[in-house]
């Protein structure tokens, strides 16, 4: 599996409707898994500042996580290649 990177603009969005978005995207990869594809969530930060919100998949292509979000209705601009580097 690899790492994927979605990057959003979220700019004025509450918090409440970024807890959603991150619920519904967590249930959606849990959706996908139980169904045999292997994705997972991994997790997103949030600049409040500018409304830029990056959220980390595990998963085995692109078309996965791209899925994923339109299927969950969640806003995207684009999906790139990623490395976690959390120690």
């Amino acid at each position: 599996m690899s790492v994927f990177m979605v990057e959003r603009n979220l700019a004025g969005i509450s918090m409440d409707d970024l807890g959603g978005a991150q619920k519904a995207a967590i249930a959606e990869a849990q959706k996908m898994s139980e169904q045999g594809e292997r994705i997972g969530y991994i997790r997103s930060t949030f600049a409040p500042e500018d409304g830029r919100c990056m959220c980390l998949f595990d998963a085995e292509n692109e078309a996965q996580v791209r899925k994923l979000n339109d299927t969950a209705g969640l806003p995207y601009e684009r999906v790139v290649p990623a490395m976690d580097l959390t120690p």
